[in-house]
């Protein structure tokens, strides 16, 4: 079965498109993904191929998880996502928890970790609140555990549970990368969709402190005149 998984991945791949791949995944030496390889398999297709292997064996998925190309690693993730969503039973869906957070270093680069934790742990923490496994994740010296503790919250924003993104995003006020930056000002964001008094109440304690991505992400959808306000504190500041 994972000789089929990865023949049909390589049957959907585009070698035109490594190099872009490459390049907007930071693979050259000294970035985040350096050394990343792909084939070049969009999302779309890779979503198609992973649901028909759902079930795959948590070695086969394990396989593709290590596996130095980045879309078996992405359609690894993508399986477990679905297994998650389709699976009934609690302990099974425990099993699949328990072995996304053993195998999360393995989510090593940002779409791995946006097309999978929300989908799993989120939407596990819906009915199973884990404000030790947050702070676990959070406290891991691994970036892209750090990135998996905030973007997990989306699933919970949407709930209408704001308390944990709040939270994490006061505590990565200081933290010096990008990648987290951006994701924290994206769940601000994704806040002040629901409940936008929320999200100033927030901005107007903090954003003279926040890196200016995460800000520039948190108040894209305000007014202009409120983005405008946030932004000459953010300079002042600087």
């Amino acid at each position: 079965m994972l000789k089929n998984w990865q023949e049909e991945l390589q049957e959907v791949a585009h070698p035109e498109k490594i190099k872009i791949f490459q390049s907007f995944f930071k693979t050259g030496k000294g970035e985040y993904g350096e050394g990343d390889k792909f084939i070049g398999v969009s999302v779309p297709d890779n979503r198609k191929i992973a649901q028909k292997y759902y079930l795959s064996s948590f070695d086969e998925i394990e396989a593709m998880l290590y596996h130095e190309i980045h879309e078996y690693r992405l359609s690894a993730l993508l399986a477990l996502v679905h297994r998650y969503k389709k699976e009934k039973n609690e302990n099974k869906k425990q099993e699949i928890i328990d072995f996304y957070l053993t195998n999360s270093s393995r989510c090593n680069n940002w779409d791995l970790v946006d097309l999978s934790a929300p989908y799993i742990l989120g939407t596990h923490m819906i009915d199973h609140p884990s404000p030790t496994l947050l702070k676990k994740l959070s406290n891991d010296s691994n970036l892209w555990c750090q990135r998996i503790a905030i973007v997990s919250t989306l699933m919970l924003i949407r709930h209408r549970r704001f308390d944990e993104t709040i939270s994490l995003c006061k505590k990565y006020l200081p933290h010096p990368h990008p990648l987290i930056h951006k994701a924290t000002g994206w769940m601000l964001r994704e806040i002040g969709k629901k409940n936008e008094h929320i999200l100033t109440d927030f901005l107007d304690k903090h954003s003279s402190e926040m890196p200016r991505t995460a800000l520039r992400y948190a108040i894209e959808r305000l007014s202009v005149e409120k983005r405008q306000y946030y932004m000459a504190i953010s300079k002042k500041t600087k």
